[in-house]
């Protein structure tokens, strides 16, 4: 049971501030303390609400909130999340338009599994929605996973992108943001020698750590500072009683969020001292900027301690990936094997967490692939969320990545999957 009072402890800690919150917002909001002019119980209940709302968002999985998408036609069309292949670890769901022609564009988003729910890419799902058909992987909080089904690495999160790529059908664009960009590209490898009639169209790798010691980062320099040892003794804890989880290892969002909270310890101190004056001032909204972005930003999920370490080790350290070096059930993986699929990288120029020549890298392990089927685009003045999600995505990103794939969609293959749950 090592470590399982710890992730209690942290629990605890974040329920006493959660109820902390709600109690001084609804000592604050007497009205018996209106008869009194001093500002002072105005400020508590505003630091009340904006305690409660911080520490309760911690533990919830936000909503994709995509409930219409305007057609060709003029119509709201609405849209509904479907689950299309159900794994215990993680499903890819499409969001399904309905009353709509079939678009002819096909994309898989790959999302993140570190430390954020796939929800982070929500504005990337709602601006790709008008022109294409769009499926995401859905990674599940480790927390909610009974022991019983097994462990999950960085080889168990390539066979589920093999699988669902095999679902989806050739007539498929890979689009992968960030953490899984590696894994994307040996999933698509894995494909080209196996399966090469299930590779998919193209593969666009944005902000990705291909190879981490291209360009170094708070995150690369950590990751060559700690051993493995020490990693997993600071970070590791096992989920306590209170999730299905229980006793399951885990890296747990809470210590990823505070790592996460502490790089910017001064601007997010700042933001929070700005919303609860603007609470105090009635001058805050539900769905205002500080609240739409920390909704997201402190919803965190837990990662299964293997999937955590092997990404630090063999990604990080050993850099399998960049090497061209990676294995899969101990079979080598030859990224030379694409020859085939379209690559296209994209980089922030301000990225600090993957930066401009991490991603870039996967273009010179694809030796079998030719340079017309090669493309790369690194964005001025963009940081790391900015590549995917922010103005830069919406104005110059997402237009590119558009092109790219209608430039490499080529002759329509047969359909090879229907909707379907597994």
């Amino acid at each position: 049971m090592k470590h399982m009072a710890t992730y209690d402890l942290m629990e605890t800690l974040r329920t006493t501030n959660q109820w902390l919150g709600a109690t001084a917002q609804a000592l604050g909001s007497y009205p018996a303390v209106s008869m009194f002019p001093n500002p002072f119980f105005k400020m508590v209940a505003a630091w009340g609400e904006v305690t409660e709302r911080t520490f309760a968002r911690m533990v919830a999985k936000p909503d994709w909130n995509i409930n219409t998408v305007v057609g060709a036609d003029g119509r709201d069309h609405i849209v509904s999340v479907e689950k299309a292949v159900e794994r215990p670890f993680g499903d890819l769901i499409q969001f399904q338009v309905h009353g709509r022609p079939q678009k002819r564009r096909r994309v898989m988003l790959v999302a993140p599994m570190s430390g954020h729910y796939a929800t982070l890419l929500r504005s990337t799902v709602a601006s790709l929605l008008p022109d294409c058909e769009v499926f995401i992987t859905d990674w599940h909080n480790a927390r909610d996973i009974p022991v019983s089904a097994g462990k999950f690495d960085v080889e168990d999160y390539t066979h589920y992108l093999v699988e669902f790529m095999r679902f989806l059908g050739p007539d498929t664009h890979v689009i992968a943001v960030c953490q899984p960009a590696p894994l994307a590209l040996a999933a698509t490898a894995y494909l080209a020698a196996e399966d090469p009639d299930a590779q998919p169209r193209s593969l666009t790798l944005i902000g990705g750590p291909i190879d981490p010691d291209a360009a170094k980062t708070d995150v690369t320099d950590f990751g060559r500072r700690v051993t493995m040892g020490q990693l997993e003794q600071i970070a590791i804890q096992r989920v306590g009683f209170k999730y299905a989880g229980v006793g399951r290892l885990v890296y747990p969002g809470l210590l990823q969020l505070a790592s996460f909270m502490s790089m910017n310890a001064e601007r997010h101190s700042r933001a929070f001292t700005e919303q609860i004056l603007k609470v105090a001032k009635e001058e805050a909204a539900d769905h205002d900027k500080h609240n739409r972005f920390y909704d997201e930003y402190l919803a965190v999920m837990d990662m299964t301690a293997e999937f955590y370490l092997s990404t630090v080790e063999r990604v990080f350290k050993r850099r399998e990936i960049a090497q061209n070096e990676f294995k899969v059930a101990g079979r080598p993986v030859d990224i030379a094997a694409i020859t085939d699929v379209a690559v296209k990288t994209v980089e922030g120029a301000n990225d600090d967490i993957s930066a401009p020549g991490q991603c870039i890298a996967a273009l010179d392990l694809l030796t079998g692939l030719p340079d017309e089927k090669k493309a790369s685009h690194l964005e001025p003045g963009a940081g790391h969320y900015g590549i995917f999600a922010g103005k830069s995505w919406r104005n110059n990103i997402r237009p590119l990545v558009l092109e790219f794939i209608d430039a490499n969609s080529g002759r329509p293959r047969p359909q090879r999957a229907q909707l379907r749950s597994v």
